[in-house]
């Protein structure tokens, strides 16, 4: 198995880890492969009551890998539907696990990774993080997580977010809604999201499972079909000459 994603197992905790830290944690075929393969030992999992998703390294998830979705340099023009396809599968997997999901936000959480914080039931991150979708700013349609968005901050607050792109500072998402709460530092986010993945755990599996589960049904969580319309029309947007020339220009001189 790839060991681009980890699965620790403390008790009632489990930790998902994006394990490609030199890339930011970018998302490629290959992690969003080894994420789906942990989240099936996740959902074998007995007796875990709380999921922490963190990232490896400096960055929680910087959003696609440009690499993979530049049609010019990876030669494979169904690469970003299926990485986008990849994504959305991903978060519609999250959303549907009886455990309680946390974000841990150690870093940067960049398009694709900042709406997979979103996902999550509740998000955490520290003063110095990243956070945003730029992909407007890129040619880009934030497709794929907009409905996770929207589910977050609401359907007002989603348009100004996606529409504007750039960067949001973590104060800034915490008063929207976006993250749920925001600490000084990185250290001072761990021993939050400790405290908070165990006070989460202490809860009744069964009422923690079918809270979560009711909370998805009023919301429209499992609405598997706009998701995968999201990734669809994401990966159309992304294969026009304008978004390819913005991308290529942003990736720089093939090396």
């Amino acid at each position: 198995m790839s060991e681009m994603a980890r699965l620790d197992v403390d008790g009632r905790v489990a930790t998902l880890t994006l394990n490609r830290p030199e890339q930011h944690n970018a998302l490629c075929v290959e992690l969003l492969g080894a994420l789906h393969a942990r989240m099936d030992e996740v959902e074998r999992l007995d007796g875990v009551r709380v999921l922490v998703i963190t990232g490896a390294g400096r960055s929680f998830c910087a959003g696609m890998d440009l690499k993979e979705v530049v049609i010019e340099r990876s030669g494979d023009a169904g690469l970003p539907l299926r990485l986008l396809s990849s994504l959305g599968e991903l978060t519609l997997r999250v959303r549907r696990l009886g455990m309680v999901t946390v974000a841990h936000v150690n870093g940067a959480a960049i398009g694709g990774g900042c709406g997979l914080m979103c996902v999550c039931d509740i998000s955490a991150t520290h003063a110095r993080a990243r956070l945003g979708f730029p992909e407007v700013d890129l040619g880009l349609c934030p497709a794929v997580v907009a409905a996770w968005v929207v589910r977050k901050v609401g359907a007002g607050m989603a348009r100004k977010i996606l529409l504007s792109g750039g960067l949001i500072a973590p104060e800034e998402a915490a008063r929207v809604g976006l993250v749920n709460s925001v600490v000084e530092s990185p250290g001072a986010l761990d021993t939050h999201v400790a405290e908070l993945a165990e006070r989460l755990a202490g809860g009744g599996a069964r009422a923690l499972g079918a809270t979560k589960s009711l909370l998805n049904e009023l919301d429209g969580s499992l609405d598997e079909g706009l998701i995968r319309r999201g990734a669809a029309l994401s990966a159309e947007v992304l294969g026009t000459p304008e978004a390819q020339r913005i991308l290529s220009e942003r990736l720089g001189p093939a090396s």
